[in-house]
């Protein structure tokens, strides 16, 4: 019995071995990542407290409520 699940866990194995083959390669953090200068802010526009509503998504607004 013992040998009979042996065989059936390597032949399950070998299933998934040919199903997913190996896992991908490994990528590198440097070619994560990319340095780039900041830029400043196109405008420097001062609060707003009237419309500042219509920049935020809100369901209530958008529901009419």
């Amino acid at each position: 019995m013992k040998e009979e699940q042996l065989a059936a866990d390597a032949a399950a194995a070998a299933v998934r071995r040919a199903r997913y083959g190996r896992l991908p390669e490994r990528v590198r953090l440097e070619d994560m990542t990319e340095a780039a200068e900041s830029t400043p802010a196109r405008s420097a526009a001062p609060y707003d407290a009237e419309g500042s509503w219509k920049h935020y998504p809100c369901l209530a607004l958008d529901l009419g409520l």
